[in-house]
């Protein structure tokens, strides 16, 4: 075969970032370098797979058509390489999680696993439910537990367990008595930002009711949103579990709405194409019964 895994390496590189000089910076190569091996393969598939537009590299049919057999070989090749460096107890996992369950699932589940096998070290990264199912999508990360489903033919997504939304306030007027949710909606709500799955789950609950919900400010952290909170008198609806604490200490206030039962599930996300290593599997499935047994938790307190 006269293909290259580095051909392949930095065919895929010039894809992402589209200029050689990136690529060569990214990869610590000469522009010159990634130039010639972008030739080279070209000419060994005896066809072009760019347009040269604007000083830029842009994939043509045929390089968009190869760029679809390659990847998923390469990242396979990878995940092989990656096993191999790796056992069932030692070796790197790379995590991503949604804002509401990296605040208040993960931690514990990082702590106890690691404790369990100290050879095993956890790379975690935190964004909202879009960005982190992008991660997953692009391969850089083993696994990730999110808010919704992910949407996207290349992911897979297993339920792991649900999670009730609430209303809260930190005005005391409301913490007694039974409200619409039409009522409240020229009140200033406080939600998540564009790509939350929190927001998304909670709008599509209310569009019917509540097609335009007076959203006067958006946050990108739920802890930051509480915080707003309880310094006016403004609302939001959050997952009980995140708001449980305050709800304690009386600093947030639960709105009894009618016929209000906002679920969701929580999900465990990973690409179609992962190869499932041992330590994959032992993680995955040890996370997925941590965060299971916490919602039954949750739900039964919710409950008392």
């Amino acid at each position: 075969m006269k293909l290259s895994l580095r051909q392949m390496e930095i065919f895929l590189n010039v894809v992402k970032l589209g200029h050689l000089t990136h690529v060569a910076k990214n990869m610590g190569l000469s522009q010159s370098a990634v130039s010639m091996s972008i030739k080279e393969l070209e000419n060994i598939l005896g066809r072009p797979l760019f347009d040269r537009i604007n000083k830029k590299l842009i994939l043509n049919e045929v390089g968009r058509n190869f760029h679809v057999a390659v990847e998923p070989i390469y990242k396979k090749l990878e995940d092989i390489e990656y096993e191999f460096q790796n056992t069932e107890d030692k070796g790197i996992v790379r995590i991503g999680a949604s804002t509401t369950i990296v605040d208040y699932l993960i931690p514990p589940i990082v702590c106890r696993y690691m404790g369990n096998y100290p050879d095993v070290k956890v790379q975690l990264k935190e964004g909202n439910t879009r960005k982190i199912a992008s991660m997953v999508k692009d391969g850089e990360l083993d696994m990730a537990f999110v808010e919704a489903s992910a949407r996207d033919s290349d992911i897979i997504t297993e339920p792991i367990g649900f999670d009730e939304l609430i209303v809260v306030t930190a005005n005391p007027e409301y913490a007694n008595g039974n409200y619409n949710i039409e009522d409240l909606a020229d009140e200033r709500w406080v939600l998540r930002e564009e790509g939350s799955g929190t927001r998304a789950t909670f709008l599509d609950y209310i569009k019917e009711k509540v097609p335009n919900l007076n959203i006067f400010l958006e946050l990108g952290h739920t802890e930051s949103i509480k915080s707003i909170l309880q310094g006016g008198k403004s609302f939001t609806c959050i997952s009980a579990l995140a708001a449980q604490t305050e709800i304690e200490e009386g600093k947030l206030y639960k709105v009894n709405i009618n016929n209000f039962n906002c679920t969701r599930s929580f999900y465990a996300l990973y690409h179609k194409d992962k190869y499932h290593s041992d330590l994959f599997d032992k993680f995955l499935g040890f996370s997925k019964d941590m965060i299971g047994e916490a919602m039954i938790c949750n739900i039964c307190d919710a409950q008392k």
